[in-house]
């Protein structure tokens, strides 16, 4: 299919190798824009691709318009005049021969008015309305009737505040002539998606910035037009191509090997003392990783479970592993609370077998950090369990050789590194013998090493996005629950309903039981007119004053949010577990890690501000003991008449299943995988065009390509990973 003819004449506003303009004079104002949404390098401006199209390849005359149609008229201005009433606007009469239509601005310049003068031509295209004073555009745009008409569609690009279409169109003009793009694939390779496997990179890109007027719209907007295809397509292969980068060059990086032994182990022990036995699924997990970790090969595994599917034993089991080698291993969790539930449960189970585990978050105070400082780095503490301060740069491990990575998704991928990076040290300036034979990079001679690196979450991957976001992970599953987890009901109730609410907390008081009740705001706030915890800790203390009964002591009420001291979150936590406190009234500081087996009662307010994986995750904190548990999802439309449609599904779907893996699956479809990958990728979408809903087929087919590209060509895979990601190829890494 032929090509389109662009013009030589485009600015340049970048340089034409292709790179991001540089030079000893100022970047001007467009150029910052540029860089500002993205578009450094040639290709770049190639791929800034329309958010839709503008039909200016036509003339539709006024006395075949149809009412609510967006039309392109064309005729002589025979009025302009500034009127007043209602409200200072522009009136400009259009005549094109065939009926006269009214222009209206309510916001215009000068020199807008001046080109509407009286007896100018113009063209003008708009939404077109009828009524008693004949035909009306608002705002409509339009320009001098000079020329030829377009022979495509006008693309309408993303863009920001500053920069206008017309400066945006020339940009991506030139910088698509300029780029190089030559296919890195032959088409034939993509035979089996006829008919997109017909067009070039280059021929799928000219078309897509400048569709004829007989194409579909409706295939360009939802992307299944075979030029769309042709681009999802590189993409995937892309992400897969640099997903298997990642993965081999980690296979040439050196871990210390960290063998399971027999007999009188921390291991056995540790298994001998647990009081339950394991489930199967945590005894399969536990075989992988410890098949892993006895490679000399670092590991990089996910270790992902539903909630309460157990997934800390089995981290435990695997510290022990690399602690009966000799080795340290570290825990890293997001928030405080989490971390200090992982460290009082490791503690419990490795205290009495000897283990002396570390303690460090940012809060600490002097003299306790001090301490723990040093234990860390003498090798004393044989686990160190934390929050981000783990990875700062006064913490000095003697031997670390195990990294687990608690919630993996909310850390970003420079702090997944720090970790990584505190193994790079010597093993031979322990006090611990060095494996034999030393291990080295492959390649150089140095002994420094990568550790053994387990991620885990409770927020179970679908398996496109497994394929595609994760595929440079080997992936445990959780898939069974220990025994002894009641099922929780969950009951999606209208705000109206309130009181029933608190009658039911009543109820679970006067059994003995306990409740949560979720906030989503510390404080009011103007754009969300929500009610906060602490108004809703005061409603709740005042309206259960009675709950227990007359002569009984009054019930506690606790409140719990991320600005209040580290020591006071600690004192209500503690009041909550020994269960001093009925009711806990808390933001999201809750979300995991909180395990009450006496709470049975989980209430959100506004679930309908929340995501679908964090009301999960949220009702994963009751349905842990023996009582019948259930949560209540209260929501609020405000001043609408019902709630949104994604709200409603989010809220369907909790309803309906207490699935981990259902409700992952769910929420991919709703959101996308931005959810689940959090700050992997530090914000950065590294699949623009594909989507993994409906792109599988795809996704497949750039899974058996990049092995073979890799083999066979690889310069092509490298330039075809370097056009599509550039830079962002390193977040892959982490």
């Amino acid at each position: 299919m032929p090509e389109s003819t662009l013009s030589a004449a485009a600015p340049t506003p970048l340089k034409a190798t292709g790179q991001a303009a540089a030079s000893a004079a100022p970047k001007n104002a467009m150029q910052k824009l540029l860089e500002k949404l993205g578009l450094q390098r040639d290709i770049d401006l190639a791929l800034h691709l329309p958010l839709r199209y503008e039909d200016e390849t036509r003339i539709t005359r006024l006395r075949d318009a149809r009412e609510g149609d967006v039309i392109q008229i064309e005729g002589e201005v025979v009025d302009c005049e500034l009127a007043y009433k209602p409200r200072r606007q522009l009136l400009v009469k259009l005549d094109d021969g065939s009926d006269v239509c009214t222009l209206r601005f309510f916001n215009f310049y000068p020199n807008q008015q001046k080109a509407l003068s009286a007896g100018n031509r113009i063209r003008a295209r708009g939404e077109v309305r009828g009524g008693f004073l004949g035909w009306t555009m608002l705002h409509p745009a339009f320009k001098p009737a000079v020329g030829d008409l377009p022979t495509a569609l006008t693309p309408v690009y993303p863009t920001v505040a500053g920069m206008p279409q017309a400066y945006l169109r020339r940009a991506v003009l030139g910088g698509l002539a300029r780029a190089e793009l030559s296919d890195t694939f032959a088409p034939g390779d993509l035979s089996q998606f006829n008919p997109h496997a017909l067009w070039t990179l280059r021929q799928a890109l000219q078309f897509l910035h400048h569709p004829t007027p007989d194409v579909s719209l409706d295939t360009l907007m939802d992307h299944s037009h075979p030029a769309w295809q042709r681009l999802k397509a590189e993409e995937l292969l892309a992400q897969q191509l640099s997903q298997l980068q990642s993965r081999r060059a980690r296979a040439e990086l050196r871990a210390p090997p960290l063998a399971g032994k027999v007999g009188d182990t921390l291991h056995a022990r540790l298994l001998a003392a647990l009081p339950f036995a394991l489930t199967g699924a945590q005894q399969r997990v536990g075989f992988e990783i410890a098949k892993d970790m006895a490679r000399h090969v670092p590991m990089h595994r996910l270790l992902q479970g539903d909630v309460g599917a157990g997934k800390t034993v089995v981290a435990a089991l695997s510290a022990t592993l690399c602690m009966d080698a000799g080795w340290q291993c570290a825990l890293m969790a997001p928030t405080e609370i989490l971390a200090e539930q992982h460290f009082r449960k490791l503690v419990s189970w490795l205290e009495p077998l000897g283990i002396t585990t570390a303690w460090l978050i940012g809060s600490q105070k002097t003299k306790a950090r001090r301490e723990a400082l040093a234990q860390i780095e003498s090798g004393e503490a044989k686990l160190v369990v934390g929050t981000h301060a783990v990875i700062q740069d006064k913490v000095r491990f003697q031997n670390l050789a195990l990294a687990i990575i608690d919630e993996q998704h909310r850390f970003g991928v420079a702090q997944r590194l720090a970790l990584r990076s505190k193994a790079s040290l010597a093993p031979g300036a322990s006090n611990t013998p060095a494996p034999t034979p030393a291990l080295p990079r492959a390649g150089e001679g140095a002994h420094s090493f990568e550790p053994h690196l387990l991620m885990m979450t409770a927020t179970p991957i679908p398996r496109t996005l497994a394929m595609s976001y994760y595929a440079d992970l080997d992936v445990s599953t959780l898939d069974e629950l220990p025994p002894g987890r009641t099922p929780i009901v969950t009951k999606v109730v209208n705000e109206a309903r309130r009181s029933e609410v608190v009658q039911r907390i009543r109820a679970q008081i006067a059994a003995g039981r306990q409740v949560y009740w979720v906030c989503p705001l510390i404080e009011e706030s103007e754009a969300l007119d929500l009610t906060n915890a602490t108004e809703t800790h005061a409603e709740l203390s005042h309206a259960l004053q009675d709950a227990a009964g007359p002569g009984a002591a009054k019930v506690q009420v606790g409140l719990l949010h991320s600005r209040m001291p580290v020591e006071e979150k600690k004192a209500v936590m503690a009041g909550f577990v020994a269960g001093n406190t009925a009711v806990l009234v808390s933001t999201t500081v809750i979300e995991v890690g909180v395990d009450v087996p006496n709470a049975s009662l989980m209430v959100v307010e506004h679930a309908e501000r929340f995501g679908l994986s964090q009301l999960h995750q949220l009702r994963g904190r009751v349905g842990r003991g023996a009582a019948a548990s259930a949560c209540v999802l209260l929501y609020s439309t405000g001043d609408a008449p019902r709630l949104g449609e994604t709200a409603r599904a989010r809220l369907r779907a909790m309803a309906e299943t207490n699935d981990g893996f259902e409700i992952a699956r769910r929420d991919l479809e709703i959101r996308g995988p931005g959810e689940f990958l959090g700050a992997r990728q530090s914000g950065d979408a590294m699949l623009r065009f594909a989507d993994l809903a409906t792109d599988t087929a795809l996704l497949e087919w750039a899974r058996q390509e990049a092995p073979m590209m890799l083999d066979r060509y690889p310069h092509l895979a490298d330039k075809h990973v370097q056009r599509w990601l550039g830079t962002k190829a390193e977040f892959l890494k982490a």
